[in-house]
């Protein structure tokens, strides 16, 4: 029996000295992570590999198996991002809008940690060093409820993380690891309002939407990406196929990997035969609406092709699958976004200033890209170090969120024994 009553307790109560804890030893903490998980290695991958087997023995599919696969280049580039946020300026204390007021008083923001954070998350053990190492450096206590698939993994990983913590003498209540797959404590940790400031889940919509439906905490969700590319009429084609195979095949299970591709009419015959054949040799399938279909051949298309099906362009694949459709143009393309995007990552490839500007203007996702694969959002990729979740709302943050986005600000305002009017 696991007590979130007594963790959030603990939370509460560590949470003033992680706030107060000097920058250098919130940074050694992250440096001992680091180390720890290259020095570990060995252990971390034989936890790993028990989640793996019991994986493939319950029948998840390749996709699910690949997201909770650690193995040496992973583990390398983990530490790599968490010793990364060392290198980043200090997000607390920071001041910004200082400014004196006529009547005297002195006034800015100071950054200061959101609090206690409960994330939830499935299926992808390194959202557990991801989040502990962020947590750390913005000075917050976490909270973890990991996904049953990855038990022996993140049992593993939280071990090293609380060695970090013990040896910056540090609270090993910094970060807390809800130790048991059983679904209600999910539903504990939603009602922990007394304790726990906010809610994070990384997972599907199915979790998503319970803790929207089921907190009585904040809830910041995304990680949800239907994504696209847009070819325009003007794109460098040749130029273009990497990008697009760089979105779709490089990490095909992620949240930013590439969904559909919208294809301009006028160089539709030109480039979806060129996607088709380029990605098709490495595993893609295809699902084309039917004027996709017919530049590609009709009934005479490659094996790989198949006509897409209603739900096709509203589905996140996580798998070696594409959609593809024919665009009249750059309203169509837009419009297409608008109906079915998560407002996660959308792209557009052209040679042309006014199409990419309106692009920008128009796509209300929380990452928007000129020429560059949707692959980049990512905290690492983007300059954060690592990142606790990729926000697709509007409040507080969107897109990842790395340490800035991890605090809030209180108001400071000194005077001369000041009293108001």
């Amino acid at each position: 029996m696991i007590d979130l009553i007594a963790m959030g307790q603990a939370a509460r109560q560590a949470a003033p000295m992680a706030a107060r804890a000097a920058d250098a030893v919130r940074c050694q903490v992250l440096a001992v992570i680091a180390d720890e998980l290259l020095a570990q290695q060995a252990v971390l991958l034989a936890a790993n590999q028990k989640d793996v087997g019991d994986a493939r023995a319950a029948g998840l599919s390749e996709a699910l198996v690949d997201r909770l696969t650690l193995t040496p280049a992973r583990l390398a580039g983990m530490a790599a991002d968490v010793r990364a946020l060392t290198e980043l300026p200090d997000p607390l204390g920071a001041r910004f809008d200082e400014r004196t007021l006529p009547n005297g008083l002195r006034i800015w923001r100071q950054r200061v940690p959101l609090g206690v954070l409960g994330v939830i998350y499935e299926s992808r053990p390194n959202v557990t060093i991801d989040v502990a190492a962020l947590a750390v450096r913005t000075g917050n206590i976490a909270i973890l409820r990991g996904g049953k698939e990855t038990l022996a993994s993140n049992r593993a990983l939280v071990a090293v993380v609380k060695q970090a913590l013990a040896s910056a003498g540090l609270p090993a209540a910094v970060v807390q690891f809800i130790d048991d797959p059983d679904r209600r404590y999910v539903s504990e940790l939603l009602r922990l309002h007394q304790y726990v400031d906010l809610i994070i889940p990384r997972g599907g919509n199915t979790l998503h939407q319970f803790c929207r439906e089921n907190a009585s905490i904040p809830v910041i969700t995304g990680g949800i990406g239907i994504c696209h590319l847009y070819v325009d009429a003007s794109a460098d084609l040749a130029r273009a196929l990497p990008v697009i195979s760089n979105a779709k095949v490089q990490r095909p299970s992620v949240c930013n990997a590439l969904d559909t591709v919208l294809a301009h009419q006028a160089v539709a015959a030109e480039i979806l035969p060129r996607i088709v054949a380029h990605l098709g040799a490495q595993g893609v399938t295809f699902r084309a609406e039917p004027r996709a279909l017919a530049a590609l051949g009709g009934e005479a298309a490659p094996a790989s092709v198949c006509p897409a099906g209603p739900e096709d362009f509203d589905t996140e694949w996580l798998s070696l699958v594409l959609g593809l459709k024919v665009v009249d143009g750059l309203d169509e393309a837009l419009a297409h976004i608008a109906a079915h995007s998560t407002a996660h990552s959308d792209g557009i490839l052209t040679q042309a200033a006014e199409a990419a500007e309106r692009f920008v203007a128009e796509v209300d996702s929380a990452a928007v890209y000129v020429n560059a694969s949707t692959r980049f959002t990512d905290g690492a990729q983007l300059g954060l170090g690592a990142e606790v979740a990729v926000s697709t709302q509007r409040l507080h943050a969107r897109g990842p969120m790395g340490l800035t986005e991890l605090t809030t600000y209180k108001w400071v305002v000194f005077g001369d024994y000041a009293v108001r009017d």
